[in-house]
């Protein structure tokens, strides 16, 4: 298997993706539909400019398995009392027939060498309840962080 850097040609692979990784999370065809052509127009120029960085893994050159990164401006923190970014991992996909190999994890374990490549020493992620445990077992943990859908 082989792991290369995502590129711009990479968009439809990440746009689906993330699409299955939220199906298999449970959301409904018609919010995924919407949502995959709005987050494919969010990529494009993130893509282009490599601020959705990322990598692949390929098996006999088809892809397998990717994650996306992200930098984000974040205001110094306890966490991060001296950086004003953040790492954010995002798009963890593993494709069904390659999955409880480690190919998630070897992902994970490249998103902490490329953060800290870039010097970030903090990194958030938004979990699945399937993917949890796998990152719990990397040494992340849960925060106190909250959402809300705001009514429009």
């Amino acid at each position: 298997m082989d792991v290369r850097e995502l590129s711009e040609n990479d968009i439809e692979l990440v746009c689906r993706h993330r699409e299955e990784m939220f199906r298999d999370a449970g959301r409904s065809e018609e919010v995924l539909q919407v949502m995959t052509q709005h987050f494919r127009d969010w990529l494009r120029p993130r893509l282009r400019d490599r601020t959705y960085f990322g990598f692949v893994v390929c098996d006999n050159s088809q892809p397998i398995a990717g994650i996306g990164l992200m930098l984000i401006d974040w205001p110094p923190h306890p966490s991060h009392p001296t950086m004003d970014k953040r790492g954010y991992v995002l798009n963890v996909y593993v494709e069904p027939e390659h999955r409880r190999r480690g190919l998630a994890r070897d992902l994970m374990r490249l998103a902490d060498a490329e953060f800290a490549k870039r010097g970030v020493q903090f990194a958030i992620l938004h979990a699945t309840d399937k993917g949890r445990g796998m990152y719990a077992g990397l040494g992340w943990s849960g925060t106190t962080e909250m959402s809300k859908v705001v009514p429009t």
